[in-house]
This record gives structure tokens, C-alpha cells and sequence, in this order.
């Protein structure tokens, strides 16, 4: 069964998850200034994406350019994988593709654990997406080996970003949702989450 089969509910109930609902799960950050390439692309490609409407051109015009950023200004020590075949489980359900994977891992041809966060692009309701990223993240604990080991999630559309976290069977879910603009806090929570979270 693909991922995108997986709602709250069946996330919950399969994987004897407890789910915490918050604002705000994250720390105070600092905000990290783009480059001027993310900035020269994001005012290229944002009314692009934003006129097709479409969760591919979400994908590829606004959240590759950001996830790539994140990768360039952590000096490449994060791997970015997009459309990744995420194959972790059979016999639990956790097979399918995944939209964006990130991995701690300098690595680009193959992926190395710890897999640190997953993002799924969708092309309106955030909510929609919580069950299929939250069985994404349980399939990267589960190919990490740690359940000790936290792994972020994310739901977006580009213009907004939802954050989850799992620990062990603990998901938290920040009620609050992220704007792309300003891109700097953006940026800071997500480096902070693939670098030091």
C-alpha cells in the first residue's frame, strides 16, 4: 500500500502512535539569510508555481529550490532526495515513493541513515497530508534502526509548512503553520532541523 494511503487515523492505530497536538514544538531560532541564488530562483519561480497551482509545480519551482538551499548552506552536509522509492516495510504497509527525503549524510547516490526528515508537497490541505508524512517518518525510523532518534516531518504546498516530529511512538503535530515569506525564519527552522534537531 502507498503511502499516500495512510490518514491520521490508520498512522495512529497501525503504528500505536501517541499523537500530541501543539504550537509551536520548535525552539526560538535564529533566522538564516538565503543566498542570492534561492532569492533570484523564488522570484522567478514562485508566481510560476503559485499560477499552475499544482503539486508538481510546487514541488519543482518552489520546495526543490528551498530544500537545495538548505543543502548549500549546510556546506553539503545533508543528502536531498526527490521522488525517492521508499520501499521499508512490506509487510506494514510502508512501501511507495516519497515526495523529498533528507538524509545527514553528505552522500547523493546512495541513501545513508540517519534519514532525518521527510517532506510532502501537497497542493492545498496541509491536513490532508499528516497521516502519509507521519507513516513516511515511521519507515525512516524504522530504516534508521534508532527509534530513540527523532525524525521531522513536514507537510507544504511551498507557500505553507507544517512541521511533525517523532520519537519513539510520540508524534507531535504543530498546529501553527510556517510561511514561506520571510524565507529566513523558514530557512532557520529547516536548517535547524536537518543540522542540529
Amino acid at each position: 500500500m502507498p503511502y499516500s494511503k495512510f490518514d491520521l487515523h490508520k498512522v495512529q492505530s497501525d503504528f500505536n502512535l501517541k499523537i500530541h497536538e501543539v504550537i509551536h514544538f520548535l525552539p526560538e531560532l535564529p533566522p538564516v539569510a538565503p543566498d542570492t541564488l534561492l532569492n533570484e530562483i523564488l522570484a522567478e519561480n514562485v508566481p510560476l508555481a503559485l499560477a499552475q497551482g499544482n503539486e508538481k509545480a510546487r514541488s519543482e519551482w518552489i520546495i526543490n529550490p528551498v530544500l537545495t538551499a538548505v543543502r548549500r548552506l549546510s556546506n553539503s552536509q545533508i543528502s536531498v532526495f526527490s521522488g525517492k522509492d521508499f520501499n521499508v516495510d512490506p509487510a506494514k504497509d510502508l512501501t511507495g515513493y516519497v515526495d523529498f527525503l533528507v538524509a545527514r549524510s553528505p552522500r547523493l547516490l546512495v541513501l545513508e541513515f540517519p534519514i532525518i526528515m521527510m517532506v510532502e508537497a501537497k497542493p492545498e490541505n496541509l491536513n490532508a497530508g499528516l497521516g502519509q508524512c507521519a507513516a513516511e517518518m515511521v519507515a525512516a525510523q524504522i530504516f534508521n534502526q534508532q527509534p530513540d532518534q527523532i525524525i521531522y516531518g513536514c507537510v507544504t504546498n511551498g507557500e505553507l509548512w507544517k512541521f511533525l516530529k517523532l520519537q519513539q511512538t510520540d508524534l507531535t503535530i504543530d498546529l501553527d503553520v510556517y510561511a514561506l515569506k520571510p524565507i529566513e525564519r523558514l530557512l532557520g527552522i529547516l536548517i535547524y532541523l536537518a543540522c542540529e534537531g
